[in-house]
Parts: C-alpha cells; structure tokens; sequence
C-alpha cells in the first residue's frame, strides 16, 4: 500500500465524525449513523485505490452503502479490503457520552478477516503483554501476566468490560483478583485500542462484543505492537453455518493476530466524534469545526495524531436543522 493511503483515509473518518457529531445528544442514533456512512461513502469516491468492503454496515440488501462487497476508492492505486465502523458507539452518540468513533482499516486485498456479525469473545493487551496472556486462561492468570509484564501489583491494572449482563462473571473474578474496572456502555473498539496506550490508563480488556469490530481492533493493535486474541461465538445454527463457510469448523478455536489480519501491512484511522480517553470529540464553532484523529501503518510504526480545522461554510450538509 502507498504511504500516501494513510492520510487519505483520515479524510474519510473525518467527514464520518463532523457529520454524525451534529447528532450527539439528540437520541437519534439511526439518523447519527446514517449522517456517519453518508459522509464516509461520499469521500471513499475520491480516495486513489480500488477498495473492496468486508466488513461493513451489512449484506447488500441490508444496507444502502458501505455493504458487504462493495467496491469503494477511484479504481486506481493498491487492490485493498476495507473494514468499516462509519460511527463506532451510535447509542453513545445519542446519548453523548464517552469515546464514538468514526473507524475504519485498510489491508492488502485477501487479509482481513470476514468476520460475519456475530458475537466475538475477546481479550485484548498492549505490547508489553503480548504472548503472555491467553483467551483461554483464567481471568486471575492473564491479570497476573499483565501486571508481571508491566511491572505493576494486580491492584494497580485497570480492566475494562463492556457493561452487560452475560459479564457477571467475570467481571466478579476481576473484582475478587483486586483489579479495577471500567464498565463501558459501548464502544470496545476504543477499549481494545486504549490498552495499548499508557496515557488512557486501561491495560486489558476482557468480554464479548462484535465480530467485525474484533477485527477493526485487531489492525489498529497490529499496527501498535499489541495483541488481540479472539474466539467467535454464534448463538444459533445460522451463526453456526455461517462460521463454517468461512473455514471454521471448530468454533472453540482461538483467533491470532494473523488469522484476524494478515500480512505485514495495515492502516487504521480512526476521528473522535465524542471525548474520549485518546481522542477529542468534533467541536463546532460557528464557521468552522476542529477534529482529532490518530492514523498508523503497521508497515513502519508509525502513529500520527493529526488535529484538523475544517470550514462548514463548503460543508452545509453538516447544518442540521431539526
């Protein structure tokens, strides 16, 4: 892929985050993400690549755009698989609350995984922990490995779990190892990526969330150094038959780094539409709205926070009137 793609994509999430930002707090979470994957489509047109989506908003007739096999980009440039999040946390943009996110990955055509929309169980590190935690290891035995690798005591660690009852569990094993918690509403796409990031204060992230999500996370660790280990959960017989089309005949079986994104060479970009631990949310002022986003490329390592100043005066899509 061509260096160049990395600042391109950043255009596509940024759009995504101003337009669906003009929704926060309004509890309308279908017209916030619609207001998302309208925006992010429109720039996809002029981004110099011939993309194709795996994962996005759903099969082609679920889905006016952004779906499953649609092809994106000005059809020149490298041969690429999108995933696409156009609003990470609809419900949290409703609501406006913590870390929405307009998110998005790149990889060489065949390497990322087609992760069908199911329920993923997931455990997620920064690099200092890689290779020394796994999915299927007790919770205390991965907080051990955690606080070991980075030289903390078990009470030091914070872990953060989607807030959902089928959680209980183990949110009851974090609690009695002494561990901290931070209990989400949505969004454990930013979850998985603040693990690998000291300044967010989160170290490890346990529980089950989206597939396709999974995935998107999965590059932004990749690109990070850190580890995403996840194992697929269908919940009935047509989740089950789905997960053997894609070459999964046992379900039990643990998903590595290369099995959710291949090869050497990814990017992800991601723009705060609400506030969050790594990212600012869009503000408006008048004229004018400022973004914050981060872009790496697992290629080089390199991870640049990028804040943007945009003029809504050539954007009056992004005026809402109620």
């Amino acid at each position: 892929m061509e260096r160049s793609l990395s600042m391109e994509l950043v255009r596509v999430t940024e759009a995504a985050a101003l337009a669906s930002a003009r929704w926060m707090g309004r509890g309308k979470k279908d017209e916030a993400d619609e207001a998302a994957t309208t925006a992010m489509r429109n720039v996809f047109d002029t981004v110099p690549m011939k993309g194709t989506v795996v994962i996005g908003e759903g099969e082609m007739d679920e889905a006016p755009m952004l779906y499953i096999g649609e092809k994106l980009g000005t059809g020149y440039g490298p041969r690429v698989d999108v995933a696409v999040d156009p609003l990470e946390g609809t419900n949290i943009v409703a609501s406006g609350t913590w870390n929405a996110l307009a998110v998005l990955a790149v990889a060489d055509h065949g390497n990322l995984l087609h992760a069908p929309d199911m329920y993923m169980d997931k455990l997620a590190v920064g690099r200092e922990s890689v290779g020394k935690v796994d999915i299927n290891a007790p919770v205390i035995d991965n907080l051990k490995a955690v606080a070991e690798a980075k030289g903390k005591n078990i009470e030091d660690l914070v872990a953060v779990i989607l807030d959902r009852p089928r959680h209980h569990q183990i949110i009851q094993e974090i609690r009695e190892a002494g561990a901290r918690i931070k209990l989400i509403s949505d969004g454990d796409v930013a979850a998985a990526i603040n693990t690998a990031f000291d300044d967010t204060g989160v170290d490890i992230l346990f529980g089950s969330g989206g597939a396709p999500e999974g995935v998107i996370a999965a590059v932004a660790l990749k690109c990070l150094g850190g580890e995403l280990q996840g194992k697929l959960l269908p919940q009935n017989d047509e989740e089950l038959e789905r997960c053997k089309r894609m070459g999964i005949e046992d379900v039990n079986r643990v998903l590595y780094m290369d099995d959710l994104v291949k090869g050497d060479d990814a990017i992800f970009a991601a723009t705060g539409v609400t506030d969050g631990e790594l990212l600012k949310g869009v503000r408006f002022d008048g004229s004018k709205g400022t973004t914050q986003s981060v872009v790496m490329r697992a290629k080089s390592g390199t991870v640049r926070f990028i804040d943007g100043t945009h003029s809504l005066k050539k954007k009056p899509d992004l005026v809402i009137k109620p």
